[in-house]
This record gives structure tokens, sequence and C-alpha cells, in this order.
């Protein structure tokens, strides 16, 4: 069983988003947000920024969303092309529901070097 310390306290701990309370997701577990997001008819979205700009600023898109994208590969490969183009940089996945006009999920991916 996890104690609080192994987690993280909810108020000390800085984290940039939901799952940043929970252990690093490993390859399998993004593979499956990814299918979430897919599977529920979002469009992904890959946006990063530098660790010192990342709770003051709207964070810069990675090309333009994955609209009707179906693919789990493309998305994984978008997310490592950001990630190297950009390796100080936080990376995030967001899926947008464009029923709701709104993000259905948003998780950091890959974390920077700050």
């Amino acid at each position: 069983m996890s104690t609080a310390t192994d987690i993280g306290n909810f108020e000390t701990t800085s984290t940039l988003e939901t799952f940043g309370f929970l252990p690093k997701m490993d390859m399998n577990e993004i593979q499956a947000q990814i299918a979430y997001i897919l599977g529920n008819g979002w469009s992904p979205a890959i946006e990063h920024e530098h660790p010192s700009r990342a709770f003051d600023h709207y964070w810069t898109m990675w090309k333009l969303p994955f609209f009707g994208e179906q693919d789990i590969n493309t998305v994984l490969t978008e997310l490592e092309a950001c990630h190297r183009a950009f390796p100080d940089h936080h990376v995030r996945l967001t899926g947008y529901d464009n029923y709701t006009q709104s993000q259905g999920a948003a998780f950091v991916v890959f974390e920077g070097r700050g």
C-alpha cells in the first residue's frame, strides 16, 4: 500500500496535472490513455513549454491538433518528435472534445529539465 509520501502531498507538491500525483506512467499506460482519447473521438493535440514558464503562459502547440486521427502510433511518433526537438520542455497531450468544446483529457507525457 502506498503512503502519502510515496505518491505526493497535494498541499505541498507542485504538479503539472491530475496524474502528477501518481507514479510516472510507463509506455503501456501512455498508450492506453491515447487509446482512450482516440476511442472517445477526441482530437489529440501536443503542447510543450519550458518548465520555467509552464505555470504562467499558454503552452506552445506542436503542429495543429490531429483531427480525425485514429492511429496510436502516429500520436506516439509526434510526441517523441516534439520531445526530441525540445528535450528541456514539458510535453503534454490533450484530447479535445469537439462536442463539448473542451478538453476531455490532458496529461504531461515528458517532463522537462528545469
